[in-house]
């Protein structure tokens, strides 16, 4: 800090500066570990009447830290069909992952997700962030029905997704034009392949790794040990097969393999089908799908489905798929479905039906799943078909009489199992997700409910 005082030259009054003192001083690093405006003044022994030797002060600002460039790792989903028609009014939830995203609480607002295609940029909605360190982040975001109905052609198009964090803005108090920390900017793009609504062409990639999450799920097997049913990647999309073992068969049986996530006509799912389970003989099958096409007039999102192999039925029987999360009191619309459990006889299916959760996590607590959809107040549901029953009017009984939020710490979520004559319920982790009617403690985390409107 200096300061020049006038000195007087010569008796026509021209007056010349020189060189004032100059003072030093070291500010110690926790004075500007925070952003903001200080005061600097000096201070001279008092020199008499109104000198309190005080000087006029200077502000000093100091400039918050740049905010850093995020980092755009991967995306899942990767593709989707374009949506077309009535059903065009949901959502589906894109999942990122990277580094140095920021929350919603920084001073600059947080990262942006933004979602490009055809010279048109959309800013997507933020849904959860969650950062384990600042080189672990992962984000979602809804992506909206008209974002994916550009396509009205037959070959795929691609949209960009990039994350873009604002620079550090100006420190609070400053009054005069301040430029703030700087920093920030957009990651590199992701590519994102929207395809015809006729369907994804063979090659499109469909999630981070479809072969992967496939490899993780549990095949259904009848009683018999005869009938397997599985999950395997068709297509690159995810599909439900049935495979004839003709273990304990007559001779002549030939083992074969069956797509069971099919329409009428045989033409595969048009959309992912996951978690396939079976009765004890082998003939139902019930699995979840997001395909439209598996029935007439299926509602969009995830679906709970129980198709009629017509296995040991005789020749009469004609194979058939029914959706089973449905009810006619509305109780059921808009939520997704997923993670059935059939009866031994087949009439009773049980599974967890989902709807979006009511607040936003942005915490580092909050979890994430890895389909990235899953998180939410859970139900659980038990369908009767009314198969094999005289008199019966088929129905759907919600068992769980409270919602939870579904914040389990547990990545994977785990469905309702059945017991074989439709009694009991068995839930891993209801104490965080649903509160049943009655329940029996199997140890901290498994809970039996007892169902006694299903005998």
């Amino acid at each position: 800090m200096e300061w020049q005082t006038p000195d007087y030259n010569g008796p026509r009054g021209q007056y010349r500066s020189r060189l004032g003192n100059v003072v030093t001083a070291t500010v110690p690093a926790a004075l500007i570990a925070k952003p903001g405006v200080a005061s600097v003044i000096t201070l001279n022994p008092a020199s008499g009447a109104g000198n309190n030797g005080l000087s006029n002060s200077f502000a000093f600002y100091i400039n918050p830290l740049p905010n850093p460039l995020p980092g755009l790792t991967s995306i899942s989903p990767l593709s989707a069909p374009a949506c077309t028609g009535s059903g065009c009014n949901a959502t589906f939830t894109l999942t990122l992952n990277g580094s140095s995203f920021l929350p919603t609480t920084d001073p600059s607002g947080g990262s942006q997700i933004n979602w490009g295609i055809r010279g048109t940029q959309t800013k997507l909605a933020l849904t959860s962030l969650t950062c384990s360190s600042s080189s672990s982040c992962q984000m979602q975001a809804s992506v909206t029905a008209g974002l994916v109905l550009v396509n009205s052609g037959t070959t795929n198009l691609t949209a960009n997704v990039t994350v873009f964090n604002p620079p550090s803005p100006p420190q609070p108090g400053c009054i005069t034009p301040c430029s703030g920390g700087g920093g920030g900017g957009s990651s590199a793009p992701a590519t994102f392949t929207i395809c015809p609504s006729s369907g994804c062409p063979p090659g499109t990639p469909m999630s981070a790794s479809a072969t992967a999450l496939v490899a993780e799920e549990t095949p259904a097997l009848s009683l018999d040990g005869r009938y397997v049913a599985y999950t395997a990647v068709q297509d690159d999309r995810a599909q439900v097969f049935l495979r004839d073992t003709c273990e304990g068969a007559a001779s002549g049986c030939q083992p074969r393999t069956t797509l069971l996530s099919a329409a009428a006509d045989g033409t595969p799912a048009s959309e992912e089908s996951h978690t396939p389970s079976m009765s004890a003989d082998g003939r139902y099958v019930a699995f979840s799908s997001a395909a439209t096409n598996l029935v007439e007039n299926a509602p969009s999102g995830r679906q709970i489905y129980l198709l009629d192999t017509c296995a040991g039925a005789g020749d009469s029987c004609k194979p058939s798929t029914h959706l089973l999360s449905a009810d006619s009191n509305g109780a059921l619309v808009g939520a997704e479905s997923i993670l059935p459990s059939v009866s031994s006889s087949g009439r009773y299916v049980a599974f967890l039906a989902i709807t979006p959760s009511h607040s936003a996590k942005t915490s580092a607590q909050s979890k994430t799943s890895a389909s990235g959809a899953n998180s939410g107040y859970r139900q659980v549901f038990i369908r009767d078909t009314c198969l094999g029953a005289a008199n019966c009017t088929p129905k759907t009984t919600r068992i769980s009489l409270q919602p939870g939020d579904g914040t389990a710490s547990a990545a994977k979520p785990a469905g309702p199992a059945l017991s074989g004559n439709a009694g009991h319920v068995a839930m891993v982790g209801a104490n965080a997700a649903t509160l049943f009617t009655r329940s029996v403690a199997v140890d901290d985390r498994v809970f039996l409910a007892i169902a006694n409107q299903q005998h």
